[in-house]
């Protein structure tokens, strides 16, 4: 069993990267889609966060591979996954993406350099 996690900062490449792993993929922002429409909501954040997070545990617990691909800026973020994947056994593959592809989500430009400064390796 296998938890991918992708990180990298919007227009990546992150979406792209994991649709092709054979896994479940989840993301924060699939959280914000309603009616097959992106809306974001900011003051939702940390519910889309936590609705990742509880997904990728369900679908672990059944012993199906899973990637989770948020930006992950900051070490921390990851945690929870970490933790989920040593309770079930999955086995940790962390990818960076650093391409320069445009966001979908029409990320402003300021909100990206904010991420880029706070970024942890």
């Amino acid at each position: 069993m296998k938890l991918y996690l992708i990180r990298g900062l919007p227009g990546s490449g992150k979406s792209t990267y994991a649709k092709g792993l054979n896994a479940l993929h989840l993301e924060a922002d699939q959280f914000h889609v309603k009616d097959g429409k992106y809306q974001f909501d900011g003051t939702k954040t940390k519910l889309a966060h936590e609705w990742c997070q509880q997904t990728a545990w369900n679908a672990m617990v059944k012993g199906m591979n899973v990637s989770v691909s948020n930006t992950f800026t900051q070490k921390w973020e990851m945690q929870p996954y970490l933790d989920f994947a040593k309770d079930t056994g999955h086995v940790v593959e962390v990818i960076t993406m650093r391409g320069q592809y445009g966001t979908v989500h029409n990320v402003p430009v300021e909100s990206i350099r904010r991420m880029s400064e706070r970024w942890e390796d």
